[in-house]
């Protein structure tokens, strides 16, 4: 089970780092490739978090010396926004910090894991995706309510389209697929996208259930 989430894992970061458009193909690469390429995409997502990070403490700063002008009828408003932006800033914050973690633990996990299944099943993971990528984002798209899958976050995106090939190529049983892909969602999403999954991933068992009763 281990070296089968490692390799969804590493999956979802290797596809990070290619171009999100169709005909992909997968090279035959090492795992110590994939490995760089993970790592590569885990220091560009957490570098973009830590600049949300920084522009929500320059808008809490913004605010304190804005408040400073105020009377002091305003100033609770001010205060409210401000602590808003800093619990912001802290959470995200915490999310690099664990991220930050699992980049210090991802090559070790690889060592202790059996190296050529890893390396396989995330190769074959993301060919599927690849080879199979207008048909499953259609397939989400049909699912998603009043969203379409090109308006969330890449990462978002790809632990979507390797939850989809895990339930249908994989067969992948759907508790084990969904449970997964929320494990990704807490490593690398944050609570919007988080839900946005979950709900997804509900409403693709629902569809699922729904065509193989009739």
């Amino acid at each position: 089970m281990q070296s089968r989430s490692l390799a969804r894992e590493l999956a979802l970061l290797v596809l990070g780092q290619l171009p999100d458009r169709d005909g992909q193909v997968m090279a035959d690469v090492s795992l110590e490739s994939l490995l760089q390429k993970a790592l590569d995409t885990l220091m560009q997502h957490w570098r973009e978090t830590l600049d949300g990070c920084a522009a929500d403490l320059e808008k809490a700063q913004q605010h304190l010396l804005d408040s400073e002008l105020q009377d002091g009828g305003d100033r609770g408003g001010t205060q409210v926004a401000v602590r808003d932006q800093l619990q912001a800033s802290i959470g995200a914050a915490e999310q690099v910090l664990n991220g930050l973690s699992g980049c210090l633990e991802l090559p070790r996990l690889l060592a202790l894991a059996d190296q050529d299944q890893v390396r396989d099943d995330a190769r074959r993971r993301v060919a599927l995706v690849l080879e199979q990528r207008s048909a499953i984002d259609a397939r989400l798209d049909g699912v998603m309510e009043g969203w379409r899958l090109s308006r969330l976050p890449r990462i978002d995106r790809d632990i979507l389209r390797l939850a989809v090939v895990d339930l249908t190529a994989l067969h992948t049983p759907a508790a084990v697929a969904c449970n997964e892909a929320v494990e990704l969602a807490h490593r690398y999403s944050d609570d919007q996208g988080r839900r946005m999954i979950n709900g997804v991933l509900r409403r693709l068992q629902q569809a699922a259930t729904t065509a193989a009763s009739f």
